[in-house]
């Protein structure tokens, strides 16, 4: 049987039809998504380069086009379970496979062996934390506006804790802060809360009244040009102010648990 062929208007319409699947709202979040993975493979090769200041920033640029690609997402409609699978490769390339690359070449490679293995954790960690996430989302289990919590520390927290050695040599100056150990301590101290159930804050459902929110807008005035300023103080002042509000908010939901039993 003889294939039929096209009109010139048919021909039209169907590729007009394909273009419209490629529409701004589906191609930008995913282009987002993918500058943050190239963020995170520009920092291996400043790692690899010995350009320290170079590859803390292009991580610290993937968390920027990691915070962004999720709200485009949702602003224009364009969820999907591509783009959060897509979220999750390219998180595992910036926030697990690019820090432990970084450390190792600044402080674990004196380790030898032990170093590598130790940034092997760290990476292996990172892909169980993104697969729970995963699964977490597609079963509606993860952080909601009433559960404002994620299950262990995200991978993006994580990366901010592989690299704070690196932040403080840079703000303090001096060889002290590049012992190995020290390194060491910290990849521990992320990959177990990483794999963990502890509850940490999720930034993006946490509720606040109108005073806080005021404060909020406030404090983001502040921040800004002390980003400019002196940027290393502020995203070490912020991780920590992050790192403390953990045990907080674990004891806030116990209690708001503890009152929601005794309500039954």
């Amino acid at each position: 049987m003889a294939d039929e062929r096209l009109t010139p208007r048919q021909w039209a319409s169907e590729h007009l039809e394909r273009l419209e699947d490629l529409s701004i709202s589906r191609v930008v979040p995913s282009a987002l998504t993918l500058l943050g993975l190239c963020s995170g493979a520009t920092a291996i090769r400043f790692a690899l380069l010995q350009d320290w200041y170079g590859a803390v920033i292009a991580i610290f640029c993937a968390m920027v086009f990691d915070m962004l690609d999720g709200r485009a997402a949702r602003w224009l409609g364009a969820d999907s379970r591509f783009g959060a699978q897509l979220d999750s490769l390219a998180d595992l390339v910036s926030f697990g496979l690019a820090p432990a690359v970084v450390v190792y070449t600044w402080s674990l490679s004196e380790m030898g062996g032990a170093g590598w293995i130790a940034a092997l954790i760290f990476c292996a960690c990172s892909a169980i934390r993104l697969a729970r996430f995963n699964i977490e989302a597609a079963r509606d289990e993860g952080a909601t506006q009433s559960y404002p919590y994620f299950t262990g520390l995200p991978t993006p927290a994580a990366a901010c804790v592989m690299l704070l050695p690196l932040m403080l040599s840079f703000e303090f100056g001096g060889d002290f802060f590049r012992n190995s150990v020290f390194s060491l301590v910290l990849i521990g101290a992320a990959s177990i809360l990483m794999v963990s159930k502890v509850p940490t804050p999720s930034l993006k459902y946490i509720h606040l009244d109108h005073h806080a929110r005021v404060a909020a807008v406030l404090a983001v005035g502040v921040l800004t040009p002390l980003m400019i300023y002196i940027p290393w103080t502020t995203l070490i002042a912020g991780l920590l102010i992050y790192l403390g509000a953990i045990p907080i908010g674990i004891h806030a939901l116990h209690e708001k648990t503890a009152e929601q039993q005794s309500e039954l």
